[in-house]
């Protein structure tokens, strides 16, 4: 069965105003028999989002219009596709309590869900790791070394792994190689093995999943999926369920990577 288990939607306020009608009408196009709307949840309570756009994730009062503009698209198109209702949600180390809380609230309304690293703590705040080439480069210069930097990336995956965020954790562990999204431009010679392993071994543990995902093969500085074959590979050896996920932002960047991916197994 062919999913799309990570697309974006006309609520992403950094994406495009393409509708849930066209986004539905080409996956059934492109033969897809299941997708998952994976919108940007709003940020936890109290979090300041530290992009210079501050456009990370919805925002609280949007989030039953966005329901409900789900529901209809399901009861449209229940006879062609599987539509599934979720989230894409932000682990930010610090707001543990706020995302349990938010998860505990809203957790019954979705079908599907994906925990994300974006933001990285340090000292002074927070920064968005994947918001541009001038962020990263700004990130590296905090932490002292792209090697420190990924290292940092990777420590807070395996905590957002680990963490208690309640019976509606979403179950399915975002992009795990986003910092390398401009390897191109900062290159390390390290591919964080040990980290990796440390990572996957705590997804097995807790029967979670991977979103394998298509989009750093359309980014310029990555060209490559979100994780590589390398770490798929180690994935499929401990039998983690793999998602082929998009990361659709607008409708053409449905598919996007899956010529360049092995095939997957989904669960």
């Amino acid at each position: 069965m062919l999913k799309d288990g990570h697309i974006h939607s006309p609520y992403c306020p950094h994406g495009t105003k393409d509708s849930f009608k066209e986004y539905v009408e080409k996956a059934i196009t492109l033969g897809f028999k299941e997708i998952s709307f994976t919108e940007h949840a709003p940020l936890p309570s109290g979090f300041i989002d530290t992009t210079p756009t501050q456009d990370s994730g919805m925002q609280m009062d949007e989030l039953q219009s966005y329901f409900h503009d789900i529901s209809i698209i399901q009861n449209e198109y229940h006879r062609h596709i599987k539509i599934n209702c979720g989230l894409e949600v932000d682990y930010i180390e610090g707001y543990e309590v706020e995302i349990k809380d938010f998860l505990t609230s809203f957790g019954p309304q979705l079908d599907d869900a994906i925990l994300s690293v974006h933001f990285l703590k340090h000292d002074n705040g927070y920064d968005c790791m994947d918001y541009s080439p001038e962020v990263f480069g700004q990130m590296v210069t905090i932490y002292g070394s792209i090697d420190a930097l990924y290292k940092k990336y990777y420590d807070t995956l395996l905590k957002s792994v680990n963490a208690d965020l309640g019976p509606f954790k979403p179950k399915r562990i975002g992009h795990i190689t986003l910092a390398q999204k401009f390897k191109k431009r900062f290159p390390t010679e390290s591919r964080f093995e040990l980290e990796v392993d440390n990572l996957l071994l705590a997804i097995k543990e807790k029967g979670y999943q991977l979103d394998y995902n298509g989009a750093g093969c359309a980014k310029p500085l990555c060209r490559e999926p979100y994780p590589p074959l390398w770490i798929i590979k180690k994935a499929i050896a401990l039998d983690i369920p793999l998602v082929y996920g998009s990361d659709a932002h607008q409708v053409k960047e449905l598919a996007q990577g899956i010529d360049q991916m092995e095939i997957i197994k989904t669960s």
